[in-house]
């Protein structure tokens, strides 16, 4: 009768968006054992065809790295995201990224949030993955992550409370 009690499905869930063009796929497919094996929480990564990086979805920046190749958000449910560009990237000390956010910013999926020069990754031998990691999952979990090509702002799923 009354629902006083039963959580609020619009509270709970959030989709997350591509942060970029490019091919989808599992974290467990990046080649980077810190990334792959969840050492850092779970999520999925986009092999860009893009320089330009949106924000993952709605809520606030929370801190950008000072090498420029990570930027943390709080979405409005609460969910902890990391978005890491490039693989072994903070040995590039921030030369290749050009960071358009900082702490505070509200987002949403329409936000671009960097450049990353693409070609100078490539050119200092690094991988140019675009990673993102929920890291409280202990609080939230991710949807099945299937390998496709997406757009920029294309939705990838709902991250759901526990």
């Amino acid at each position: 009768m009354f629902n006083f009690f039963k959580k609020s499905a619009k509270s709970t869930d959030l989709s997350l968006y591509a942060m970029t063009e490019g091919c989808l796929k599992a974290i467990t497919a990046v080649d980077d054992e810190v990334f792959s094996t969840k050492m850092m929480g779970d999520g999925f990564a986009i092999e860009p065809q893009s320089d330009d990086i949106f924000a993952p979805g709605a809520g606030e920046v929370t801190s950008v790295f000072p090498t420029k190749h990570a930027i943390t958000f709080k979405l409005t449910n609460g969910a902890e995201i990391l978005l890491h560009m490039g693989l072994d990237t903070v040995e590039l000390a921030g030369a290749p990224f050009d960071v358009l956010v900082k702490e505070g910013d509200q987002v949403t999926a329409e936000t671009p949030v960097a450049k990353m020069d693409r070609k100078a990754i490539e050119d200092d031998g690094k991988g140019t993955d675009v990673i993102i990691v929920v890291t409280n999952t202990d609080q939230f979990q991710l949807p099945e992550i299937p390998a496709k090509d997406v757009q920029q702002g294309e939705e990838i799923g709902a991250i759901k409370e526990k």
